[in-house]
């Protein structure tokens, strides 16, 4: 007889390997069965939350693009310097109501030439928001309003799914910059 022990062949019962493959089998099939029921009713969610979201923001941009067409309305010295920020903010409202343009084409984000006047169209369809007599005072308004804006955007990615999330902060960067360019000096561009 040898002096070492030796493993027999052939254990008696089924091996470790078939047990751990057929665990993990009724485990798929039970996950799946029993995720049905929920991730239907979460689906049935997600696209309800998504179009709220969009249409706050929606909402949001547009009421933003109200503010852009009042002081427009009131200064229209500014128009130079507000129309690409304002033609962006309407881009925007597109965007979060699903007629944006995604193939980023450079002619939808030109400002149009009649910016003014086109201003004065929007202001008067709805109630305008009450604008400072002085063009500087009504640019750091309109600062404020992006920047606050920008921050409630921010607050809402929390809860974003990802591609709203996604562009919930790309509108947001972009309102911050918006933010920081009505406040700097004209002659500093």
């Amino acid at each position: 007889m040898p002096s070492y022990l030796t493993a027999p062949r052939s254990r008696p019962g089924p091996r470790r390997r078939s047990l751990l493959t057929g665990a993990a089998g009724v485990a798929s099939a039970a996950l799946l069965a029993g995720c049905t029921d929920s991730a239907d009713s979460d689906a049935d969610e997600r696209p309800s939350a998504t179009r709220r979201l969009r249409a706050a923001a929606a909402k949001d941009s547009r009421e933003l693009l109200g503010r852009y067409d009042a002081v427009l309305a009131a200064h229209p010295s500014l128009a130079t310097r507000l129309g690409p920020l304002r033609a962006e903010v309407k881009q925007h409202a597109e965007a979060f109501e699903g007629g944006g343009n995604r193939s980023g084409s450079s002619a939808a984000a030109a400002p149009s030439p009649s910016v003014s006047s086109s201003a004065s169209a929007s202001a008067s369809a709805a109630p305008s928001p009450s604008v400072a007599k002085d063009p500087e005072k009504a640019l750091r308004e309109l600062a404020e309003a992006e920047r606050k804006l920008a921050d409630r955007r921010d607050e809402a990615l929390v809860d974003a799914p990802a591609e709203e999330g996604r562009l919930l902060a790309s509108v947001a960067a972009a309102g911050a910059a918006h933010a920081y360019l009505l406040t700097e000096p004209e002659d500093d561009k």
